[in-house]
């Protein structure tokens, strides 16, 4: 993974969150819980607080920066502790000309996380949509198992989301 550097993003960059967000978005649809067209109305204040969501001990928030200078992943979690009791990753994209594991972008990211969720609770939490078998079969080589618990899909309550946990010792 030569050229990529992981960083936590500030309020500063807000445009680049906003960019990598909306790329997202188009990218896999499926993969969030907000449409392309619902982010493109969202105001500069918001992007600003997006881009600080990583600034308190129960969060973080990560983005890779290639050589170039150029965002091509980014990943997040948060301690919650009303539905999960405890670390869960959310907000998980890679640009497509930086997938696969040469590329090493997502394994960085991920390691990243885990080591900030091991400060946290014992396991790692996540969800993903059942139709999106790339991500599914990414983290099942990483060691997360399914829960057997699902949710609807927000944008389509007829298809789930799939919980995974990963023990973190």
């Amino acid at each position: 993974m030569s050229g990529v550097t992981i960083l936590s993003p500030t309020e500063d960059d807000w445009h680049r969150v906003r960019d990598l967000r909306l790329e997202m978005l188009r990218d896999t649809p499926i993969a969030f819980m907000e449409t392309v067209e619902a982010a493109e109305q969202l105001t500069e204040e918001t992007w600003r607080m997006r881009a600080n969501r990583g600034s308190t001990p129960e969060s973080i928030q990560l983005v890779a920066v290639d050589s170039s200078g150029a965002w091509v992943g980014t990943m997040s979690g948060f301690v919650d502790r009303i539905d999960v009791g405890g670390p869960l990753l959310v907000g998980v994209f890679v640009s497509p000309g930086s997938r696969g594991r040469e590329a090493g972008v997502t394994d960085a990211l991920l390691d990243a996380i885990e080591d900030w969720a091991r400060g946290q609770a014992d396991s790692l939490t996540l969800q993903v949509h059942e139709d999106n078998s790339r991500a599914i079969a990414y983290y099942r080589r990483r060691g997360y198992e399914l829960t057997g618990h699902a949710i609807p899909y927000n944008l389509d309550p007829t298809r789930n989301e799939l919980e995974m946990r990963r023990l973190l010792r």
